[in-house]
């Protein structure tokens, strides 16, 4: 009988492309997945890859295997959501994807508030800005920004929330500064790889100076605090920080569409439900501000 732990060894390679991506996704070292894929091959008899310089090729044998393997996925995760969906106790594991800054900025009260309500309910927070994938149940519940509706997978449940605004900022003395004719300069702060926009060069505020980067939205604010320049923040991240003020001059963007998204039959269970239906009334309220409704420019 072949054991269903190895090919799961075996997707992961050959959606990896090398034993190396295997074990990180599946965070084990890198000979517990040679021993798998070879476990699997003595149990067929036959060479599911070849080894090249660009990483593991299938064989003929392994992409049949692999057209197997993936039905047997998708039924062993068919069966796992089918019994997770009867499970009608407000109890039990609940994992909750969202953007770092929905979790750290906004949501963190009422992430406490549901859990002091709903004490066995175990909650695993995950802070990403990475897609979740909710079929394989890496979570229950994600919490995502959506520009464009049509993007949403066909097989997720999605309850819509209030739309969020994104606005420029910096920090209230280094504007001061400026409206003086401090001589320091005005750098744009980003967390990628993009350039400057040409709006921000044009602007009665206006950067004189290179890029600042960082990869991290936490270190993108304080930067923005300590009077390094100017950024790109959700409203209700800039509008609530009493270090910092929006641009004079500049629009507020909308940056998408709130959604909480769930998977088929994990939906159906009592704490998924009452978590959703507790952080939509949540965020219900919290619309004005995501909005950039609650304060005005200055």
């Amino acid at each position: 009988m072949i054991d269903w732990d190895d090919v799961r060894y075996f997707l992961a390679v050959a959606r990896g492309g090398s034993v190396r991506a295997a074990a990180g996704r599946l965070g084990v070292n890198h000979s517990t997945v040679l021993r798998r894929i070879a476990q699997l091959e003595e149990r067929l008899g036959a060479q599911m890859f070849e080894k090249q310089p660009s990483g593991y090729r299938l064989t003929s044998a392994g992409e049949e295997v692999l057209d197997l393997a993936s039905q047997m996925e998708a039924s062993s995760h068919q069966l796992e959501t089918r019994i997770f969906g009867r499970d009608q106790s407000a109890r039990g594991l609940l994992r909750v994807t969202l953007p770092p800054f929905l979790a750290t900025h906004l949501l963190m009260p009422d992430l406490a508030d549901f859990a002091r309500l709903h004490p066995d309910i175990e909650m695993e927070i995950l802070s990403s800005g990475e897609v979740a994938n909710l079929t394989n149940r890496d979570a229950d519940v994600a919490i995502r920004i959506v520009a464009d509706r049509k993007t949403l997978p066909l097989n997720l449940y999605g309850l819509k929330g209030p739309e969020l605004f994104s606005g420029v900022y910096m920090s209230r003395d280094r504007l001061a500064a400026w409206r003086t004719g401090a001589p320091d300069p005005v750098r744009w702060i980003v967390i990628d790889n993009h350039g400057i926009p040409d709006w921000a060069r044009e602007g009665e505020i206006h950067t004189t100076g290179v890029p600042f980067r960082t990869p991290d939205a936490e270190t993108q604010i304080v930067a923005a605090q300590q009077g390094i320049g100017m950024t790109k923040l959700p409203c209700f991240v800039g509008d609530t920080d009493p270090l910092l003020v929006r641009v004079p001059g500049t629009d507020l963007p909308m940056h998408g569409t709130l959604w909480l998204l769930t998977q088929g039959e994990a939906r159906k269970t009592k704490r998924v439900r009452l978590f959703t239906e507790f952080v939509s009334r949540r965020l219900g309220a919290y619309a004005p501000l995501l909005a950039g409704l609650s304060v005005s420019g200055g």
